[in-house]
């Protein structure tokens, strides 16, 4: 065998070794983490209104009301880029134990009981002439910058009924003309509603936790209607806008998962006047306990 090849693959071995090795003993270090230990909270420096550095996210007073009834101080690990990259670069990593806010069954966790559910609005000046509460309602096609993320189920829907093109502009400008090709690209949701409370947009569709927090600072001129869950694409497939909310413990982590559990019983009542302070519409979950674990 040549020698360079011999010695490459002997690195490189040694290199995996050592990843596999380090991943095992951060995986190990949660793993024996008492029940006094902080509660690692991941989260998001810049994720409004869910997580801020400030931790005057929702989810932040969320995971402080979590950990008060665990008995465990709450320590946030920090994560600058969006929180799609939670579970793969600092859960699974073993750099922290939890995530605040996940949908239900997520097959990448395990999940929680969910503690709300909450559905996609049509955000509106509340003395518009726009009557907006359905994707067929008749106004909606009159409307001017419908504003909603990219790839999601207003797009969808938008696509249905023929808005699509007429919005296409407006809905690229939201991103600053960022391709979502190859990398992901969120819209801050103060600057969708922004634009309604300025008039640039006749409505925003969103999600109600992303958005509720700047309707509610808007002073009563801005205003929520849900998207009803009665709609389908063309091919009759069902669409969906509204989604249980729970919180996600690594795989394997069972022990975890049955103490958050026992904590969510005591403390729902709190996360619920968390949310309804932060004005978001919650509705009851759906989804039966046997369905969130992953």
């Amino acid at each position: 065998m040549d020698m360079k090849l011999d010695f490459f693959g002997k690195a490189l071995l040694a290199t995996v070794s050592a990843t596999v090795l380090a991943a095992g003993a951060a995986y190990a270090a949660g793993e024996a983490a008492g029940d006094d230990a902080p509660l690692r909270v991941c989260a998001g420096t810049n994720e409004n209104p869910y997580s801020l550095s400030n931790e005057e996210g929702f989810e932040n007073r969320i995971a402080k009301v979590l950990g008060k009834a665990m008995g465990r101080d709450v320590e946030f690990v920090w994560e600058e880029r969006p929180a799609i990259y939670l579970v793969r670069d600092q859960l699974n990593k073993g750099n922290c134990d939890i995530i605040i806010g996940v949908d239900t069954g997520d097959p990448r966790l395990l999940t929680t009981t969910p503690y709300y559910r909450a559905g996609y609005v049509f955000v509106q000046a509340k003395d518009s002439k726009l009557k907006i509460d359905a994707f067929d309602s008749a106004d909606l096609a009159e409307a001017n910058n419908v504003g909603y993320e990219p790839g999601g189920p207003a797009e969808t829907m938008m696509i249905k009924h023929g808005l699509f093109s007429k919005n296409f502009n407006y809905v690229k400008s939201l991103t600053n003309f960022k391709s979502p090709r190859n990398q992901y690209v969120r819209i801050d949701p103060e600057r969708l509603v922004g634009n309604v409370l300025s008039g640039t947009s006749d409505v925003a569709i969103a999600f109600a936790p992303s958005v509720a927090r700047y309707v509610t600072q808007s002073d009563g001129k801005l205003e929520m209607t849900l998207v009803p869950d009665n709609n389908f694409r063309v091919d009759g497939e069902p669409v969906l806008f509204h989604f249980d909310q729970s919180m996600g413990v690594r795989k394997g982590d069972e022990k975890l998962l049955a103490d958050v559990e026992k904590a969510l019983k005591e403390v729902t009542p709190q996360i619920r006047e968390i949310l309804v302070e932060e004005g978001i519409p919650v509705e009851e979950p759906t989804k039966p306990p046997a369905d969130t674990k992953s």
